[in-house]
C-alpha cells in the first residue's frame, strides 16, 4: 500500500519504517531539512535499539523515503498519518497546532479520496477538528473530494517500540464508515496473524483509548511509589509488598516497580491532558490529579534521602549521577526525573558529574556546561561524595562494587531504582539508600 506519515520524530519515524518493513510504500516527511538529510544518509535523529538498521535496509530496498515536501507523499499516498507533536500548553491542554496545520495543508493539495488518519496522541473531539480543516481547504479551492479521518492511537515503549509494532498486544482504530474500518484492517493485517486484536470502535472511543491507558499505566507507577513511601515510614519492605500484591492477577507485576518518579513524553502530559479536557466538560478527574502530584513530588525524593544523608551540607561537594534518560533504552530526558535531582542538588551549591549511555547529547541540552559528562560510568565516580543511581540501565546492575567504593571519597549510594540488596550493600560496607526498603 502507498503510506505516508507527516512527522518523523518518535512515533512517525517508527511508524513508517515498521510500515516499510512490512513491504509498503512509505514517504515519510518532516519540516526539519536537517534531520531529513541525516535519514538520506542513514543517520538516525533518535536512540532506539534496532530502528537504525531497519531504516538503512528499507532505503537501500527503496521501500522508505525521506523528504521535506508534503506535496510529495499527498500525492503518491493513500494512507496519510499526521504524526507530528502535540506539546502541553501552560494549562496541560495538548497543542494541536501541528495536527491542524498538516491537516490543512492536505485539503490543500488532495486530488482525490484519502485516509487521514491521526497517529499523534490527540484529545477526544481531534478527529473532528481535523475533519473541518480539510474541509475548509476543500472549499476554499472549490473542490470536493472524499475522504476519511480515522483515530489510531500508538501504544509504543520507548526502548522496545519495533517490536511493539511489529507484534503490538492491540491494535485500536476507531472509524465513522465501517468500510474505513476494513481497509485499516487490511493495512495492520501482517501484524495480527498470531490472532491479536484489532479493535474497530467509534472515532471518540479511540482517542480516549489512547489516553485512558496511559493514565493507567502512570496511576499504578503513582500507587506503588505513595505506598514504598509510607513503607519506610512504618518500617515495611515495599518488594515484599510488591510480591504480595502482584501475585494478584487483578493486579499484576507490571508496572509497581518503586522509583523516582514517571517521566517521558507521554506519561506527563497524557495525564495533563486527560485532567484538562474533564475540567474543560466540568468533571474533576480527582485521581489523575492525585497521580500526578505524587509523581511531582516523587521526583524529590532522591534529593531528600541526599540532604539528609550529607545533613544538608551540598555545598562544594560533588556527586556522581548514573542515568539521565528518563527510562533505559532510549535517551529521552523529557520530564525525567534526573533533571528535578541535579538542579536541586545546583542550587544548593553542589557540582554533578553524570554519565548515561545514549542521553548525554541530550543533557547538554538542558544543563549545558553546568555540569561534566563521563564516556563511561566509572569515569564519574572519582573523588564524589555520593552517588546516585536515577535510570535501571543494565550495565548499572552487576557493578564492579570495590571499584565503586575505592572511587568515591564516600561509600555513599543513593538508588532510585533499587537494583541492589541493602543487606549485600551493607556487608560491602557502603551507605545504601533506596526506594521503600529499610536501611
Amino acid at each position: 500500500m502507498k503510506i505516508g506519515v507527516i512527522g518523523t520524530g518518535y512515533v512517525g519515524l517508527v511508524t513508517g519504517t515498521c510500515f516499510a518493513e512490512s513491504g509498503n510504500d512509505v514517504i515519510c516527511v518532516d519540516t526539519d531539512t536537517g534531520k531529513i538529510e541525516r535519514l538520506h544518509k542513514g543517520e538516525i535523529p533518535i536512540f532506539e535499539p534496532g530502528l537504525d538498521e531497519m531504516v538503512r535496509r528499507n532505503v537501500a530496498e527503496e521501500r522508505l523515503f525521506f523528504t521535506t515536501q508534503i506535496e510529495e507523499a499527498v500525492a503518491k499516498s493513500l494512507f496519510l498519518f499526521i504524526a507530528v507533536g502535540t506539546p502541553p500548553g501552560e494549562d496541560g491542554a495538548a497543542d494541536l497546532q501541528h495536527v491542524l496545520k498538516v491537516a490543512r495543508d492536505i485539503g490543500r493539495l488532495m486530488d482525490g479520496y484519502r485516509i487521514i488518519v491521526n497517529k499523534s496522541t490527540v484529545p477526544v473531539g481531534t478527529a473532528a477538528r481535523v475533519r473541518q480543516a480539510v474541509s475548509e481547504q476543500l472549499k476554499a479551492r472549490g473542490v470536493e473530494f472524499p475522504f476519511d479521518v480515522v483515530s489510531n492511537p500508538e501504544f509504543l515503549k520507548e526502548g522496545d517500540a519495533i517490536n511493539d509494532f511489529m507484534k503490538p498486544d492491540r491494535i485500536v482504530v476507531g472509524v465513522e464508515d465501517v468500510r474505513t474500518g476494513e481497509l485499516m484492517k487490511e493495512l495492520y493485517a501482517p501484524f495480527v496473524r498470531t490472532g491479536k486484536p484489532i479493535l474497530v470502535m467509534d472515532v471518540r472511543s479511540s482517542e480516549m483509548t489512547k489516553y485512558a491507558a496511559n493514565a493507567m499505566l502512570a496511576t499504578k507507577i503513582s500507587f506503588i511509589n505513595d505506598i514504598a513511601n509510607l513503607c519506610e515510614v512504618v518500617g515495611a519492605n515495599v518488594d515484599e509488598v510488591r510480591r504480595g500484591i502482584g501475585s494478584d492477577s487483578r493486579i499484576g507485576t507490571s508496572f509497581i516497580f518503586p522509583g523516582a518518579g514517571y517521566g517521558g513524553s507521554c506519561f506527563p502530559k497524557d495525564v495533563q491532558a486527560l485532567v484538562r479536557t474533564g475540567a474543560e466538560h466540568g468533571h474533576s478527574l480527582r485521581i489523575l490529579e492525585a497521580v500526578e502530584d505524587v509523581n511531582v513530588r516523587q521526583k524529590d525524593v532522591l534529593f531528600a534521602k541526599l540532604a539528609k544523608a550529607m545533613k544538608n551540607e551540598l555545598k562544594g561537594k560533588t556527586f556522581a549521577v548514573w542515568g539521565l534518560a528518563f527510562k533505559p533504552n532510549t535517551d529521552d530526558m523529557r520530564e525525567a526525573p534526573a533533571i528535578t535531582l541535579i538542579e536541586s542538588i545546583l542550587r544548593q551549591g553542589g557540582a554533578v558529574q553524570a554519565y548515561d549511555p545514549q542521553a548525554v547529547h541530550e543533557a547538554k541540552k538542558v544543563f549545558g556546561d553546568r555540569i561534566s559528562y563521563g564516556r563511561k560510568n566509572y569515569d564519574v565516580l572519582p573523588g564524589c561524595d555520593a552517588l546516585l543511581i536515577v535510570t535501571e540501565w543494565n550495565e548499572f546492575r552487576r557493578p564492579d562494587f570495590d571499584r565503586i567504593k575505592a572511587a568515591l571519597k564516600r561509600p555513599l549510594i543513593i538508588d532510585g531504582r533499587n537494583l541492589y540488596d541493602p543487606a549485600g550493600m551493607k556487608t560491602k560496607g557502603f551507605e545504601y539508600y533506596s526506594i521503600g526498603r529499610p536501611v
